[in-house]
């Protein structure tokens, strides 16, 4: 999936010179560290906000250094740039495995970076920690998702919206950039929807290419579909910088979050941080972690990352804690398997549980997913946002779908079965592509 606004936080570039290495690491003591790949782009259009990505990363083996590193190895960061370039990613994917070694990879945050890398890391046998919230259908043994998976947002966004506390919505707009993250994530929300008795009538989807920039008529559209009273909401699967004139179009033409709240499933505080949030305000978006949560954990992790970049305003968001995740499982796995040996690594990870930042805890299952809390929250004026509606417990993640035929008879499990992608009534592996 991709989530830009096109405008850089500040503090961004604060360490563009620290990227190389971390913590001081010369090549000379190369062979006595545990090389840490980071694939995210630093340049071209998602560096916005994969930038944040990579120094997340940095501030991790950082801190993760200064507790002695791991198995009495310092960690170093190995950072390529593959520059919003998704062939480009399976290349430097290659170059951070097979060149220069490394023990396992964070990065990637569009699905189509991802789809990229999967043949390499297969091929090559590495790990990759994805971290960023997509579309699901898919469960490799080389990937652990620590983002969300569509019932772990999409689904739980939709059941707010139709309860009392969300304004009984009855008719849904689905809009969305035209890219396979919101034309699954879409197609899993119409079938839902219609398992809740939803009629076709009360469902408008809508898509538009990446950077959109006129959406008077779409607006219009949107505001004549709700006019037919009954409560409307839109489902926000809009990417990048086209945002930025929707909601504008939004209150130019007089839509309010009290008439057609707008929930956003790629809109956080990073995308926030450098535009005039005006328009935004009392619209929502669902994450699993909110900067604003008010928990000792995180409050912590926040005055440290704001410490390591050296700005009190950088801000943090749901990509961010779901590499702190992953980080913190991949650092417990390889303690407890006394390598960094991928194949044992791999089999470590699975059932594996570390802190998460709303309080909380989170468990690799052995889909390769986490178990993780889905929260509402209402966008302020100072770009943060007011926790609404969270969920009473921790959710599975879903790598299948059970509401896509074709999907809903499929599990993956990487512990017992040793497949991603079993079928569930003709007993066999691989029954999907």
């Amino acid at each position: 999936m991709l989530n830009i606004f096109g405008s850089i936080a500040k503090g961004a570039t604060a360490f563009a010179a620290a990227s190389l290495v971390a913590g001081g690491l010369s090549a000379a003591s190369a062979q006595d560290t545990i090389k840490v790949g980071v694939l995210h782009s630093l340049s071209g259009t998602m560096a916005i906000s994969e930038t944040t990505l990579k120094d997340t990363v940095l501030f991790l083996i950082d801190e993760q250094n200064k507790k002695g590193g791991v198995l009495g190895k310092k960690l170093e960061a190995v950072v390529v740039d593959p520059a919003s370039n998704w062939p480009l990613f399976a290349e430097k994917a290659r170059e951070l495995i097979a060149q220069e070694k490394v023990a396992v990879v964070f990065g990637c945050w569009t699905s189509v970076s991802r789809k990229s890398v999967l043949p390499v890391f297969k091929e090559l046998n590495s790990i990759l920690f994805y971290p960023v919230q997509y579309e699901g259908e898919e469960s490799e043994r080389n990937v652990f998702y620590t983002g969300a998976a569509p019932n772990q947002q999409a689904i739980p966004a939709v059941d707010y919206l139709m309860s009392e506390d969300g304004g009984s919505v009855k008719r849904w707009v689905l809009a969305g950039t035209d890219y396979v993250y919101p034309q699954t994530t879409n197609k899993i929300l119409q079938a839902y929807l219609k398992s809740k008795g939803v009629a076709d009538e009360d469902i408008m989807i809508n898509y538009t290419p990446f950077g959109h920039s006129d959406w008077q008529t779409i607006v219009s559209d949107i505001k004549k579909f709700g006019s037919a009273g009954k409560k409307t909401a839109v489902v926000s699967t809009i990417n990048g910088d086209a945002n930025v004139p929707f909601y504008k179009e939004l209150s130019n033409q007089g839509v309010k979050a009290t008439d057609i709240p707008v929930v956003a499933f790629s809109v956080g505080e990073e995308e926030l941080a450098g535009i005039d949030t005006k328009d935004l305000v009392g619209h929502l978006a669902a994450w699993n972690y909110f900067q604003s949560v008010d928990d000792p954990a995180n409050a912590e992790f926040i005055k440290s990352w704001q410490a390591f970049t050296k700005n009190d305003k950088r801000v943090t968001n749901d990509p961010m804690e779901a590499t702190v995740i992953g980080f913190n499982m991949w650092v417990k796995a390889v303690e407890k398997a006394g390598t960094v040996d991928v194949d044992k690594v791999i089999d470590t990870l699975p059932g594996t549980e570390v802190a998460n930042l709303t309080g909380g805890t989170s468990k690799m299952l052995p889909n390769h997913h986490l178990t993780k809390p889905v929260l509402i929250g209402e966008i302020k004026a100072d770009g943060q946002f007011d926790v609404v509606w969270e969920t009473e417990d921790l959710v599975p993640g879903d790598a299948w779908t059970d509401f896509l035929p074709g999907s809903k008879e499929l599990e993956a499990d990487w512990v017992d079965l040793k497949c991603g992608n079993y079928n569930t009534e003709t007993k066999k592996c691989g029954a999907a592509s």
